[in-house]
């Protein structure tokens, strides 16, 4: 229908418009090019998307409603109450995500200063709040401060490149690394009963929708076409990333991988160290993206969308102040991930862009398009459901801030023996785990 042709998408409900708060109006005919949003995109979806389909269909839909951000659609859709709902939700998930990353840095970076020769392990300015704090006031928050998204995009640049540099990194430990660690019991089943707490979790991973119609406002002459082949772009490279992530962590550590990966290294290792600063950098770079979703919830639902420089300030200021102050009472990551991903990203990923779309456009039920949104909707009720049950009722186990028993001398000698004596070392290992629960 409508949303085929390549006319720019036509903002007609500036009472819900967020470019007020995020593209100011002197900077919003000056678009940054397309390379930049793609960064953008690509930052977003690393460290916070996928979902390729869901993404177009979300466009899609605002082309079809004529609106160009997220509530305005569903406000058109299902009025005021999808409207508080979605709002709630959009804060929520990367508020949360805020909390996620300022415990990576913290948790990542300490690891980093502790190596320093000569520094005291113990030292209060290398703790994981202290550095939460400064990392707080000296990036992220003036990052933050930004009014414009596209301001990001060269950030978001140096981000996927650390990104690579990591890859490389967790590549080469896979190989050198991966087979002096023992084999979790059924390391190569496909899946168990509480697989889905994992599509939580890749929800969490694989979600740029709550900024996708910033992003997309931000591109010259924005059209659907244009949109698709961006989304595409990124998400190949995106996915490319995550899975070689995914693939050489479990192939490294199996049945041992933590929430956060490089929780599993050992701290006396450089070449980690110089990948745990790069994650560290990486995450204080995405973080700002997130502040900019939650900033802009709170203007469209007490401001009007519209905030004044002395509001943008305080909002921002108190946002970052709550997200810091709760991620410093927080360490372990991977519940945070799970909920996350189950209650916020799983509705704004599955759920809402297909209720959206099916209400919205006239083509015929056996449109393609209709029926991926009618397959989408009830897998992300189910996932949503089922995954909030296992999340509470089978949560992962934490080993934050603990060294793994490989890490120690005498285990790690003899993961290197022959292979007579692999039974002895996996004995020790189910030892040494239970000292550290």
């Amino acid at each position: 229908m409508g949303y085929q042709r390549q006319e720019p998408v036509i903002p007609p409900q500036r009472d819900l418009d967020d470019r007020e708060t995020l593209v100011s109006e002197d900077e919003y005919k000056k678009k940054t090019c397309q390379s930049a949003a793609l960064f953008n995109i690509v930052n977003s979806i690393i460290g916070s998307g996928i979902i390729d389909f869901s993404l177009v269909l979300l466009i899609k839909g605002g082309a079809l409603s004529g609106t160009d951000t997220y509530q305005s659609l569903v406000n058109k859709t299902f009025g005021f109450p999808g409207y508080l709902l979605l709002s709630v939700l959009q804060f929520l998930y990367p508020f949360i995500a805020m909390i996620s990353y300022n415990i990576i840095a913290g948790d990542t970076l300490s690891k980093v200063f502790q190596r320093i020769p000569g520094v005291d392990p113990e030292n209060v300015f290398i703790g994981r709040h202290f550095i939460i704090g400064l990392s707080t006031v000296t990036f992220t928050l003036p990052l933050s401060l930004y009014r414009n998204i596209a301001k990001l995009g060269k950030v978001s640049l140096i981000s996927t490149g650390l990104t690579t540099l990591i890859l490389g990194i967790v590549m080469a430990r896979a190989i050198s690394l991966g087979p002096h660690i023992p084999k979790t019991e059924d390391a190569w089943v496909f899946a168990k009963p509480n697989a889905i707490q994992a599509v939580g979790v890749m929800s969490f991973a694989f979600i740029c929708h709550h900024n996708s119609f910033l992003v997309y406002s931000s591109l010259e002459e924005p059209t659907v076409a244009k949109w698709s082949r961006l989304i595409h772009m990124s998400i190949v490279i995106s996915v490319f990333i995550c899975i070689f992530f995914a693939t050489c962590g479990y192939l490294t550590f199996t049945g041992f991988t933590q929430g956060d990966l490089f929780e599993n290294y050992c701290r006396n290792d450089d070449l980690v160290t110089f990948g745990r600063f790069c994650y560290g950098v990486t995450v204080i770079l995405t973080y700002p993206m997130e502040c900019f979703v939650t900033r802009e919830v709170i203007a469209n639902v007490f401001f009007g969308g519209n905030l004044s420089s002395v509001f943008h300030i305080v909002v921002t200021v108190m946002v970052i102040t709550v997200a810091t102050l709760v991620s410093l009472l927080i360490d372990c990551l991977g519940i945070v991930l799970e909920l996350n991903g189950v209650l916020c990203a799983t509705p704004l990923i599955f759920i809402i862009p297909s209720a959206c779309y099916l209400k919205l456009s006239e083509e015929p039920r056996t449109h393609s398009d209709k029926i991926m949104s009618c397959v989408m909707l009830p897998i992300g009720a189910v996932v949503m459901v089922f995954g909030f049950v296992m999340a509470i009722t089978n949560p992962q186990d934490c080993t934050h801030g603990q060294e793994m028993f490989y890490c120690f001398p005498d285990n790690f000698s003899l993961t290197n023996t022959s292979e007579s004596h692999v039974p002895q070392t996996t004995q020790l290992s189910i030892l040494n785990i239970s000292i550290f629960q």
